[in-house]
């Protein structure tokens, strides 16, 4: 029998252009794919290729589902949207990987990074991730929610930028919106605040709000939230949404208090 193989992908934010050349191949060389059925739906059709969907909640069941069929010898590329290591799917491998057979771990186990979300709704909006920043999912399904706040609050007061993944949904509608509420304690009214839905795909929406404003804005699963620091800046634009960024610069504490 040969040697099985087991490769974790990044499709990237949802353009086929944003699909890296390394990642393309790897799918190019899988015998089966394995994923959440709406990622495993962007890898195009061809002869040959097994396709093992599953729900979007069962991540460790996949992960070892996976790891069995390239313990048979099979090829398998294991898909997730934006870059696999970014909540998502190259953690549950690993964590599959550790608690199951033995023999697993002599299996080749790859990872093909991607374009994340925060990636490309930041640079659809201009430079918001410039200085320090820090990612957070607000899904409360792997942790309790009394963790998330304590991180975030302590994100927020030390002043970086927050991008925020899985703000919400329907089993959790007022998340983000207490999230934002936290924030507020934190950051001035006027604070921008980026809405990015679905980057790199055709119903794509990209708004910039102030904080005082983000409070009512609707959002989804498909929405990346980036909460500015007190040092990102709006560059106000004729026509067009203003560009946000955030100088890489910090003034000392002394001078910044003057």
């Amino acid at each position: 029998m040969s040697p099985g193989s087991l490769t974790v992908i990044g499709l990237g934010p949802g353009d086929p252009r944003y699909l890296t050349p390394a990642a393309a191949a790897a799918l190019a060389a899988a015998q089966d794919l394995v994923g959440y059925a709406p990622y495993l739906a962007r890898v195009p059709e061809r002869p040959g290729l097994v396709r093992h969907a599953s729900d979007n909640r069962v991540e460790v069941e996949r992960a070892r589902h996976a790891l069995a069929l390239a313990a048979a010898g099979r090829r398998v590329a294991v898909v997730s949207g934006g870059d696999p290591g970014v909540f998502a799917m190259a953690a549950a491998v690993f964590e599959a990987l550790e608690a199951g057979d033995p023999a697993w771990r002599r299996l080749a186990v790859t990872v093909e990074p991607g374009i994340t979300a925060m990636l490309a709704a930041a640079a659809r909006a201009g430079a918001p991730l410039g200085g320090d920043f820090c990612a957070l999912s607000l899904s409360d399904n792997l942790k309790p929610w009394d963790v998330i706040t304590a991180r975030l609050a302590a994100v927020l007061a030390a002043d970086l930028v927050v991008a925020l993944y899985n703000p919400i949904s329907r089993a959790r509608p007022w998340q983000l919106g207490a999230a934002l509420d936290l924030a507020a304690r934190h950051r001035g009214p006027e604070t921008p605040v980026i809405l990015a839905r679905a980057v790199g795909r055709p119903d794509e929406a990209l708004r910039v709000l102030a904080l005082r404003e983000a409070r009512r804005a609707e959002a989804d699963m498909a929405t990346l939230v980036i909460v500015g620091a007190s040092t990102t800046r709006l560059i106000p634009r004729e026509g067009a949404a203003p560009f946000v960024y955030t100088p890489r610069s910090v003034a000392p504490a002394a001078e910044a208090a003057r």
